[in-house]
């Protein structure tokens, strides 16, 4: 069904006022094809930091570390790493260790959350996105699922 413009109107106290000037401008607008994201800068650096990250963890014992590529799909990071710790002090002792490994390669700490409680906890070194979670939390959560990678135990890194 089509709609010309002497029945769009809005509705006021007073009657109803046309928006015939709107419209066609709204139109054109909506022909329009969507606009594609922005390209990022590439960020050359961050193949060096998976790697530190990757070695602290088998370092500290992480288990199911998986590393999901985010180049293409968001501009947030390079690289999403996902792993396990068996219990809350040992997710809490790779978050440290991890801390630790990232400020020796960028002289700068990541942004760190959820070292209170150590069920799940986020380590944002920019180019790189490090989740340490309790098993139970991870299935939870799930994310591999939600950015499109295998579940744990299905792939491993290298």
């Amino acid at each position: 069904m089509r709609f010309s413009a002497s029945y769009i109107g809005i509705h006021s106290i007073g009657g109803t006022r046309r928006i015939d000037t709107l419209l066609p401008a709204l139109l054109a607008e909506a022909a329009q094809p969507p606009l594609k994201p922005a390209e990022g800068p590439s960020r050359s650096g961050a193949a060096p930091l998976v790697q530190t990250v990757l070695t602290c963890l088998d370092d500290a014992k992480a288990e199911d570390i998986v590393v999901i590529d985010l180049h293409g799909k968001t501009t947030l990071a390079d690289a999403m790493i996902i792993a396990s710790g068996r219990s809350n002090i040992h997710v809490g002792a790779i978050a440290e260790r991890l801390i630790h490994a990232i400020k020796e390669r960028r002289r700068a700490p990541p942004r760190v959350e959820g070292l209170q409680h150590c069920d799940w906890v986020l380590a944002d070194a920019d180019d790189v996105i490090v989740h340490i979670f309790r098993p139970e939390v991870r299935r939870f959560y799930n994310l591999e699922k939600m950015w499109s990678a295998n579940r744990p135990g299905e792939r491993r890194p290298g």
